[in-house]
């Protein structure tokens, strides 16, 4: 099941267990995990994309791995808020993820993740060689980790107003 919007999603998740975020792009897929808590996003890898089936079997393995209960996926939208085919394909993959895996996954505006990312290896001096292999998972973590605050105001709002 997918959602839009965050306190949808968070209404099916377990009260404690990991979220995975992911970055997908046209060649690779980057992933990043949250804590069980639900606190912080810690970039983790970058898979290599071949086709569908085997992306999938390589992701859901490893989300297997993490004991993972929703996923975060970055949805590409156009600076103006439209969607074109990068977001387009982001949707269809989930379609197909879905028919795979019974965890919830939220869409999450992901507009300037990447230059995020690219701005903080920047200042951590990383070299260009090592930007270009850690720049998708550290994405992910930028798009996780905008989803976990959200999530952690909506949880604070629930217990003051209930």
């Amino acid at each position: 099941m997918s959602f839009e919007d965050a306190a949808e999603f968070t209404a099916t998740l377990p009260r404690m267990g990991a979220l995975a975020g992911l970055d997908l792009g046209t060649k690779t897929i980057g992933v990043a995990f949250s804590d069980v808590m639900r606190g912080v996003a810690t970039p983790d890898r970058t898979i290599r994309r071949e086709k569908f089936t085997l992306d999938a079997e390589a992701l859901l393995k490893l989300l297997a791995t993490r004991q993972t209960v929703g996923i975060v996926i970055g949805l590409p939208r156009n600076m103006d808020g439209s969607e074109g085919p990068r977001a387009q394909s982001t949707r269809a993959f989930i379609r197909n993820l879905e028919k795979l895996t019974p965890l919830p996954v939220l869409f999450w505006d992901e507009r300037l993740s990447t230059v995020a990312a690219e701005r903080a290896l920047l200042e951590a001096d990383t070299s260009r060689k090592r930007r270009s292999e850690v720049i998708d998972h550290v994405a992910a973590g930028f798009i996780l980790q905008g989803a976990l605050d959200r999530l952690a105001h909506l949880r604070r709002e629930s217990e003051r107003d209930g």
